[in-house]
């Protein structure tokens, strides 16, 4: 089956992006926990060529197992009190639907979660 993303450039009240980034990052964390097919979600900040961060500017870019699973999000009870929440938040947003072209196997190894002491050599 082919992954599916969903990338979406919010540009928050002024003010407002720490308490959407709050939101978001709750969100994602949750999003990951309870859909099995959601595969990553990441909040991204944009920054100019020097480093700084774009005001008022946050992103998403979410990553899932196929298009049932991204259509099986959608349809998350929970999805529509997050869009409630940030509706004062948010001035404009720009969603992207994608298909993964370029698929890379995740690297094995030990996910930051299950490192332990006992893991080191």
């Amino acid at each position: 089956m082919d992954e599916h993303a969903v990338i979406v450039e919010y540009e928050t009240e002024e003010g407002r992006a720490d308490e959407l980034r709050a939101l978001l990052t709750d969100h994602a964390r949750r999003t990951l926990e309870e859909e099995q097919g959601c595969l990553r979600f990441e909040v991204l900040e944009p920054i100019e060529r020097g480093g700084e961060a774009v005001r008022n500017r946050l992103m998403v870019q979410e990553t899932y197992a196929s298009a049932l699973a991204l259509s099986q999000h959608e349809q998350n009870p929970r999805l529509e009190r997050v869009r409630a929440a940030m509706a004062p938040l948010v001035k404009s947003r720009r969603l992207v639907l994608a298909r993964v072209i370029d698929h890379r196997p995740a690297e094995e190894g030990i996910r930051p979660e299950n490192l332990t002491a006992a893991n080191d050599d």
